[in-house]
Order: C-alpha cells, then sequence, then structure tokens
C-alpha cells in the first residue's frame, strides 16, 4: 500500500510533521480588506495581526475542488495505491459536500473521504496519528478503525471575547450581539455530533465561562486516554489558567498553542478553547 494523506489549512499540524512526503494540504483561502492571503506561509501570531488592523471582518472560502481533482490524478500516477481525504468538517464549511463525489473518480485508487466532525489541532492530530499508522505499516483498515475511533472522542469548547464575531458568521444576530455584549454575556461553544459550532451555553462573566469549561473537560475526557489542546487568539492568561488545571487534574499529555488561522476568522481575537483528542 501507497498511502496519500490528503488535508487543508484548518487542520494545526506539528512543525516535524509539515515535510512528510506522503501528506498534501489544501489552502483554504482568507480575505482581509479584499486582500487574499495565504496563511500557510505565515505565522499564527502574523495572522491575529492582519485579523486586529483590518477595516472590515475576515472571510474564509472553500478550497478549490478542480484543485483536488488535479491533485488526485497527480498522486494516481505517481503510483499511489489509497488516498484518505481529512478536511474540515461539513458542518462550518461546504467543501465536503461538494469534493464527495470524487471518492469514485478514479478506478485504480481506493480513495476514501471520512466526515471529520472537528478541525483546528483535533484534526491535525489525527492526520498525524495517519502519518504514524501509515510509516509503521498498518493497514488502510486499521487506519481507519483508529481514525475513527478518535473521531468518535473528539470534543471541543470555545468562549468567544467579542459576540460580534458570532454576529459575522451568522451565529448570533447583530441585535443579540448588542444586548449580549451590554449585558457581559460570554456564550460557550462546542462542535455538535454533526460537526457543527453550537452554542453550548451562555453564561455571565469570563471567570464563570472558565469555571464552566474546567467542569466540561472532566466531563468530556480522562487523563489517562485523552491528550489535551489549551487553545486561543491572544488570550495568554486566560489559555494559561485552562493548561495549569488540566495539568493539576493529573492529564499529563497537554498542549498550550494558538488556534490556527481558519479557526481564529470565526471565533475571533481574545478567543480560548478546550479541545480534547483519544491517544
Amino acid at each position: 500500500m501507497k498511502l496519500a494523506i490528503i488535508t487543508d489549512t484548518s487542520a494545526d499540524i506539528s512543525a516535524n510533521y509539515h515535510d512528510f512526503e506522503d501528506l498534501f494540504v489544501l489552502e483554504i483561502p482568507i480575505s482581509i480588506d479584499g486582500k487574499s492571503l495565504k496563511t500557510s506561509q505565515m505565522t499564527h501570531e502574523q495572522y491575529f495581526e492582519y485579523m486586529a488592523k483590518a477595516k472590515k471582518m475576515p472571510a474564509t472560502s472553500q478550497p478549490n475542488v478542480a484543485e483536488l481533482e488535479e491533485l488526485l490524478r497527480n498522486i494516481a500516477s505517481q503510483g499511489y495505491t489509497h488516498v484518505l481525504g481529512l478536511f474540515l468538517t461539513s458542518g462550518i464549511s461546504g467543501f465536503y459536500q461538494n469534493a464527495f463525489y470524487l471518492q469514485n473518480e478514479l478506478e485504480n485508487m481506493k480513495i476514501v473521504f471520512p466526515e471529520t466532525y472537528i478541525t483546528s489541532s483535533p484534526l491535525g492530530y489525527m492526520v498525524e496519528t495517519v502519518i504514524e499508522g501509515s510509516k509503521s505499516g498498518k493497514t488502510f483498515e486499521g487506519i481507519l478503525e483508529k481514525f475513527e475511533a478518535q473521531r468518535d472522542a473528539d470534543n471541543a469548547f470555545m468562549l468567544v471575547d467579542d459576540l460580534k464575531w458570532l454576529a459575522k458568521g451568522g451565529r448570533l444576530s447583530n441585535g443579540s450581539a448588542a444586548i449580549g455584549t451590554l449585558l457581559n454575556i460570554k456564550p460557550l461553544l462546542q462542535f455538535s455530533d454533526d460537526g457543527k459550532v453550537i452554542v453550548y451555553d451562555k453564561v455571565r462573566t469570563v471567570k464563570k465561562a472558565l469555571s464552566a469549561m474546567k467542569n466540561l473537560l472532566l466531563d468530556s475526557s480522562k487523563p489517562e486516554t485523552h491528550k489535551v489542546f489549551v487553545l486561543h487568539t491572544g488570550a495568554m492568561e486566560r489559555a494559561q489558567e485552562l493548561y495549569d488545571y488540566a495539568k493539576e487534574e493529573g492529564y499529563q499529555d497537554v498542549e498550550l498553542t494558538t488556534l490556527g488561522p481558519v479557526i481564529a476568522t470565526h471565533l475571533g481575537i481574545g478567543a480560548v478553547a478546550y479541545a480534547v483528542a483519544l491517544k
């Protein structure tokens, strides 16, 4: 088996995997003030600076399906026998539905695009697990089985600092955002079972929101079975508090890092998140 792994720039993958020769990454275009950015060529912090200075709210668009089709044909010509595509959940982007038919386009190569129901670091971690499975000689079926186990155990809880980002994304009306800001309401978001970002709860004050997130961490994971990501967009103090709590509760595999540009675009500056992934 010669396996190609395809993902997109919503997946935050550790730097030591970036040069893996069987990994192919599609760019999710992001535009700010009419300028199209290739966020794969900048750091997260550089992108946050673009966001902070933007006159208009940034926007993401879908990867090019024609580019994916061409990539698949190139992969086939290079002798790959299997392809596993792990993309941003269809609950956020329509790309998955548009690309779905390509699984049956090439007769001599097995192509599978399973739903991921997640993004960011958990998606990147699943990609890394697939790479490790491929390197160790696992069968395609064994790699898929591990992926499905991870997918079913993943979760993420997010605190948005400024409600204007939810209003921009259509998850909150402008009126509700204005009232929520006046009342100091902090919505807690999570990924639903079908990969949509939904409001889990609305609480007053950041302190109460962080306390709720800590409880959600304990309810959705176990120290011995899960890796924890503490993610943020320029909210280091809050992220550090969540990181310290996870370590105090016995989680050994805890990573503190920034959210990637694709998800940062939707959550805004000042967001913080817990994400858990099955090890």
